[in-house]
C-alpha cells in the first residue's frame, strides 16, 4: 500500500568521478540537475537526477580523499550507498525510530543536501542497509 507520508526520495550513489558515472546514466536517459551541490558536512558534492514524481539517483562523490563517502569506496568500491525516505517530521521519526531500538548515526539530524534536514539509521539496525530519513525545509 502506498503510504504518502513516507515515500522513497533517492538512492545514493557513491562514485569517484561525479562525470563519468553521471555519463552512465544519461546513456539510460536522465537528466541531471545541472546543479551540483558541495555538502560540506559530509565532504561530498552531489548531482540529482529526477526518476519519477518523488524518486531520484543520487551521485555522491567525496571532494578530495577524506570523509564517509572517500571510506566507502575504499572499503567497498563505488555503488549503492545508502537509501532515503523523506518523512514528514525527521525529530520525530528519529525518537520514534529510537524507542522502537533502531540505532541512528547522529545523535541530532543536520542540514543535508536540498536543504533537507537529515538523519541516518546504522546499517547494524537495517539488515545491513543505511537508511536516510529526511525532511524537507523548503518554504
Amino acid at each position: 500500500m502506498f503510504n504518502k507520508d513516507c515515500f522513497l526520495d533517492h538512492v545514493a550513489i557513491a562514485v569517484s568521478n561525479l562525470d563519468s558515472a553521471q555519463k552512465v546514466y544519461e546513456d539510460l536517459g536522465l537528466q541531471f540537475s545541472s546543479v551540483r551541490e558541495i555538502v560540506e558536512s559530509q565532504n561530498v558534492t552531489t548531482s540529482f537526477a529526477q526518476i519519477d514524481e518523488h524518486a531520484h539517483i543520487e551521485l555522491v562523490c567525496p571532494l578530495n580523499q577524506e570523509g564517509p563517502i572517500q571510506k566507502f569506496i575504499d572499503k567497498n568500491g563505488e555503488g549503492i550507498h545508502h537509501l532515503c525516505f523523506k518523512v514528514p517530521d525527521v525529530l520525530k521519526k528519529s525518537e520514534e525510530l529510537k524507542a522502537k531500538g533502531y540505532q541512528l548515526i547522529y545523535e541530532k539530524p543536520f542540514i543535508g543536501a536540498n536543504n533537507c534536514l537529515v538523519n541516518f539509521v546504522h546499517p547494524k539496525s537495517c539488515g545491513g542497509v543505511l537508511i536516510e530519513i529526511s525532511q524537507s525545509l523548503r518554504v
